[in-house]
Formats: C-alpha cells, sequence, structure tokens
C-alpha cells in the first residue's frame, strides 16, 4: 500500500501552552496555527486556555482577546464582525466557516483554529489567496452592456432581482468571496491551477444571471473549457461548508444548463 508523508518543514509540532484563565468557571483551550516564515521553524499548535466570561461568544471574539490581552504575535484577518466581508474566514473544527459566525459553544471539545487549507499560509491564520483573485478577475466581475444606458439606474423586475438574491436571501449575489468553498473542494485542490472553483463560478453565475448585463454569450464562451467549469464533480463540500447558506454547486450545474440550451 502506498505511504505518503509531508515534507519535513511542513509537518506540524507542538507549541507552547498559555493558561490564562486564571481560575475562572468557563475555561476554553484554543488550539492555533502558528507560522512565521522569517524564523524558519515548523509550524505549530500554540495552546491558549482563556476565561470564556472575558470575551464574546464567537471564536473570533475569543482569538482577538488572545491577540490583545495574552499574546500580540498572533496573526490573522478579521474586518467586519458581521459575516458580511469574509476576512475571518478559517478552518475551525475540522471546518472552513467564518471566525464571526461561528460560536463557541458550538465546539464541545477543544478549539482547532488553522487557516483555509490548501493555500499557501502568509503567517499564522493568513492564507495567500493571490491565486483565487487573479481567478477572479479572468471572469470580468462587473455589468457588460452594449445598449445605451438609461439617464437613471438600470431597473428590474421583483423576479428578476430573486435570481440574484433568492427568495431566502441566498441567492449567487450573496456570495461575499470568503473562499470556504474553493478551499473545501477536493476538484480544486487537484486542478488549481486550471479549474476556477466553486467560490469563482458562482460569481461567474452571479453575472449571468443578471438580465441586465449584455455578455452571457461572451462569458459562457470564456467558461467552456473541460477545466475551468468541466472539473466540478458534484462532490457538494462547497455547499455543505458555505457560511452564508448557499449553494455554489447549484449555480455551477445552471451553468452547465445554460452552455447545453444555447447548442
Amino acid at each position: 500500500m502506498a505511504q505518503f508523508t509531508l515534507p519535513a518543514n511542513s509537518k506540524i509540532k507542538p507549541g507552547k501552552k498559555v493558561d490564562a484563565a486564571n481560575g475562572g468557571k468557563r475555561q476554553k483551550t484554543f488550539k492555533v496555527y502558528r507560522y512565521d516564515p522569517d524564523t524558519g521553524d515548523n509550524p505549530r499548535l500554540d495552546e491558549y486556555t482563556i476565561d470564556l466570561d472575558k470575551c464574546g461568544p464567537m471564536v473570533l471574539d475569543a482569538l482577538l482577546y488572545i491577540k490583545n490581552e495574552i499574546d500580540s504575535s498572533l496573526t490573522l484577518r478579521r474586518s467586519c464582525r458581521e459575516g458580511i466581508c469574509g476576512s475571518c474566514a478559517m478552518n475551525i473544527d475540522g471546518s472552513n466557516t467564518l471566525a464571526c459566525l461561528k460560536s463557541i459553544e458550538e465546539v464541545k471539545s477543544d478549539v482547532k483554529v488553522t487557516p483555509l487549507p490548501h493555500l499557501p499560509v502568509i503567517k499564522d491564520l493568513i492564507p495567500d489567496t493571490s491565486h483565487l483573485i487573479a481567478q477572479y478577475n479572468t471572469i470580468e466581475p462587473w455589468m457588460k452592456t452594449e445598449s445605451t444606458p438609461p439617464s437613471r439606474e438600470r431597473l428590474q423586475s421583483a423576479e428578476d432581482a430573486e435570481l440574484l438574491n433568492g427568495h431566502d436571501g441566498k441567492g449567487p449575489a450573496g456570495c461575499i468571496l470568503c473562499f470556504c468553498c474553493a478551499t473545501s473542494c477536493p476538484s480544486y485542490w487537484w486542478n488549481g491551477d486550471r479549474f476556477l472553483g466553486p467560490s469563482i463560478l458562482i460569481q461567474a453565475y452571479r453575472w449571468l444571471a443578471d438580465t441586465r448585463d449584455e455578455a452571457a454569450g461572451e462569458r459562457l464562451d470564456n467558461l467552456e473549457d473541460p477545466f475551468k467549469l468541466y472539473r466540478c464533480h458534484t462532490i457538494m463540500n462547497c455547499t455543505r461548508t458555505c457560511p452564508k447558506g448557499l449553494n455554489p454547486a447549484k449555480a455551477i450545474a445552471e451553468i452547465k444548463k445554460m452552455i447545453v440550451a444555447r447548442h
């Protein structure tokens, strides 16, 4: 049977343990991935035990408490703290999600926090998303029209707007580009150099579904490729992990249907 091992400098080693709970009644331990490229050391898991009565209810609250009160060297991305910007996407308790939406109480044991998987790590919990952003730019994510623009905004019917927003608010326009879905997709892990992945494809469908856009043919021409679109094998990891409750797999299926329909 084949056996695989990680390169020596990729193996995660035990880190330091810090008990900062000070006898608090509601203690929780957070095992946080730490990596500093400037040191040349292997990544490690540092353990911080804190008093939950001293921070908010979400994992992001705990991480910010650790950074502000215990270890200022901890590095992470965050911005809105409301599940809108996607900055604090990371792997928590084995699933990709947003730290600002993940309740500490949902995790029954120690809380393990690592960066989004299968991306280069810049430092600690910050992955390098440059490749994903470059792929996003290839779909030209802006409205393209040839008709004379109206004197005011381009209007849509309520039915057309629902194609974007969904009747439940979970349509393709709800994607915040947190990349939780792409980094949970095995097809993207193995073919990320050419497969656009669910994050970018749901964004591509957002423009195809927009009745104000007039470049559907051009957009479909760009997507009709054995790798860009058709490396999706409907594994459904993307839909299961989306912290906003969206359905990237359905969006990809709709693109495939549009390509078939025009032929």
